[in-house]
């Protein structure tokens, strides 16, 4: 069983950056491919970007394409989710999600049925 934790979330203006990280309790987190998610209030859980095992294919959702960049480190067991030119548009909880892959080192993955484990989440709030 692997745990995810968040860290990184807070109260930020709009244009300012934050970065999010997500730290893995495995030693072998190069094993898995990772994601964020978001959810804001009364809404569904949306997808916001993922990462492939080795770090070399990611995606974005078009509403954070050019603003958000996705990460990893996997001697740290972490990825990160760098976040600038924030909008109150994407005040939200942000969930890391991870998928354990043996194979397709290359594969990101969009949809939250398609990851094994989650994080608790951690709040972002951008005021106007």
């Amino acid at each position: 069983q692997v745990q995810l934790a968040e860290s990184g979330g807070g109260l930020v203006q709009a244009g300012g950056s934050l970065r999010l990280s997500c730290a893995a309790s495995t030693r072998t987190f190069g094993g898995y491919a990772g994601g964020w998610f978001r959810q804001a209030p009364g809404k569904a859980r949306e997808f916001v970007a993922a990462i492939s095992r080795s770090g070399g294919t990611t995606d974005y959702a078009d509403s954070v394409k050019g603003r958000f960049t996705i990460s990893r480190d996997n001697a740290k067991n972490t990825v990160y989710l760098q976040m600038n030119s924030l909008k109150p548009d994407d005040t939200a909880v942000y969930f890391c999600a991870a998928k354990e892959l043996r194979y397709y080192a290359g594969s990101i993955y969009y949809t939250q049925e398609q990851y094994d484990y989650w994080g608790q989440g951690t709040q972002v709030t951008v005021s106007s």
